[in-house]
């Protein structure tokens, strides 16, 4: 296990990185979570990477949490005449519209009539990753007319994004639908969900994902900037996804709308996951970029649950030395005295009740005996979530019985993460706790572990019980407990 760092990295599998060496060696160097990315490859190399995900899990002995990323409403430009590239000069006219002939340096179809009737003068129309901008002159309701602010070459089937409209579409695709029920059918751990504009597109995922899923919102539209506070309420976990928000969004406004969903994230409690070209150089060279170091480097100071890598590790050609530099720069990070007064200083309080104030107790107390480990016991995750929540000094074991809750937990920060057996005594809990920080080489004979737990066991909810506990079995069952 990757005892040595709490930050998690999630790591994208693609064409680099779908054999069984290197996704073991993506694990054993510092993988937690592995992206299944939905917009490319079909379902049934999807299925393939699973079963070595879940083969590999089995030989190593750790849960693997798996992250399936719906493509989401994508739209494009049509396409043109003899497959042409055209360049558009800056002050020129271009039009969208509906008529199916192929495109010129005029025109091209936009086949989305909703979205058509949305714009309205004035409206930003950004084209191929916003290279190229163009401004609303005139909307005819199935057609409308641009001026080229920013020029550049357009093609066929361009992405067009359209960052100060709040698109008519609905959140899921007919693919994303199909990918939904694919992805909760061979156990995917989370299903993210891609250009959410509002709450509602959360709950119609949910409504389908009948809770076999956590749901991992992607920020990546202004609207869904603007309507964070319900989007966070609605969600599991959030992805601040800065390639698409950096398309439709000013980009010296990124780092500060970064720093906010981090921080509103760590307040609920809910993991938080910073995203796209982290180490992009690293896709064709063995050696990042200082500025790409600094980025890394600045999302885990912020306290974000996880970090990213896309093509890095889908496609590139150093998918392990991206995966041991991510980690390498987070071990540095977290053994700076800065980091760790950072995550104190912005700890907040939660909403009262037993399971907060046990978890929050915890904490304080292997600050104020220093023990060696936190040991959760969960069915649920939420006690596991809590202490996480609480970005504690030392390590956390969380301890449940349900290898799904096991899997769903890889994505929290500090959480170390063992399918333990059923207990019914806390008497029982301790011992076992005991066993797992001594077999992860968290804890010796002659430390003392903080258990939590709830009691009566498999009652979801019930964090009731905390104890300071010798690692040691004899003392365990000489103690006094009325449990």
């Amino acid at each position: 296990m990757n005892q040595s760092r709490n930050v998690k990295i999630v790591a994208t599998l693609g064409p680099s990185s779908s054999d069984r060496a290197t996704i073991r060696t993506l694990v054993e160097t510092g993988v937690d979570v592995f992206r299944l990315n939905m917009s490319h490859g079909t379902q049934d190399d999807q299925r393939d990477r699973y079963e070595l995900i879940r083969e590999i899990e089995h030989e190593l002995g750790q849960p693997i949490g798996v992250l399936a990323d719906l493509q989401g409403p994508k739209i494009r430009c049509g396409v043109f005449a003899a497959d042409a590239a055209h360049e558009l000069e800056v002050g020129q006219s271009f039009r969208f519209d509906l008529d199916e002939t192929p495109g010129d340096a005029t025109r091209v179809r936009l086949p989305h009539p909703e979205i058509l009737g949305a714009l309205t003068e004035g409206s930003t129309i950004l084209v191929n990753d916003g290279k190229i901008r163009m401004t609303v002159t005139a909307a005819h309701g199935d057609a409308v007319d641009a001026e080229v602010v920013v020029g550049g070459p357009i093609s066929d089937r361009k992405g067009v994004n359209l960052p100060d409209v709040v698109l008519p579409v609905a959140a899921l695709s007919d693919k994303d639908r199909s990918d939904l029920e694919f992805a909760c059918g061979l156990g995917a751990d989370w299903i993210a969900l891609s250009f959410v504009q509002r709450a509602a597109d959360i709950e119609e995922a949910k409504d389908l994902i009948k809770g076999r899923a956590l749901v991992m919102t992607k920020v990546e539209k202004p609207a869904a900037v603007k309507d964070f506070a319900s989007i966070l309420a609605a969600s599991d976990g959030i992805m601040v996804a800065r390639g698409d928000l950096g398309v439709e969004m000013d980009l010296a406004d990124l780092p500060s709308i970064q720093k906010s969903l981090i921080r509103k994230c760590r307040d609920v409690g809910k993991p938080v996951v910073v995203a796209t070209q982290m180490l992009e150089s690293m896709i064709s060279s063995p050696v990042p970029t200082r500025a790409e170091i600094s980025d890394v480097a600045g999302a885990i100071y912020e306290g974000a649950d996880a970090v990213m890598l896309s093509a890095e590790s889908a496609a590139g050609d150093y998918p392990v030395e991206a995966v041991a530099t991510m980690a390498n720069v987070a071990m540095k990070v977290e053994a700076d005295r800065t980091y760790r007064e950072r995550m104190d200083d912005t700890r907040t309080s939660a909403k009262a009740s037993v399971a907060t104030a046990i978890t929050a107790a915890a904490r304080e107390v292997a600050e104020a005996v220093e023990v060696s480990a936190i040991c959760c016991f969960t069915h649920s995750g939420t006690t596991a979530r809590l202490a996480a929540r609480e970005r504690p000094n030392a390590p956390i074991i969380a301890l449940t019985p349900i290898q799904g809750t096991a899997r769903a937990l890889t994505m929290y920060w500090g959480l170390h993460c063992v399918i333990s057996e059923e207990v019914t005594r806390f008497k029982l809990a301790v011992v076992s706790a005991a066993r797992a920080a001594k077999a992860l080489g968290i804890a010796e004979e002659g430390d003392r572990i903080a258990v939590t737990a709830g009691v009566p066991f498999g009652r979801p909810g019930t964090t009731n019980i905390l104890r300071v506990a010798p690692v040691d079995e004899q003392a365990i069952y000489e103690g006094e407990s009325t449990y």
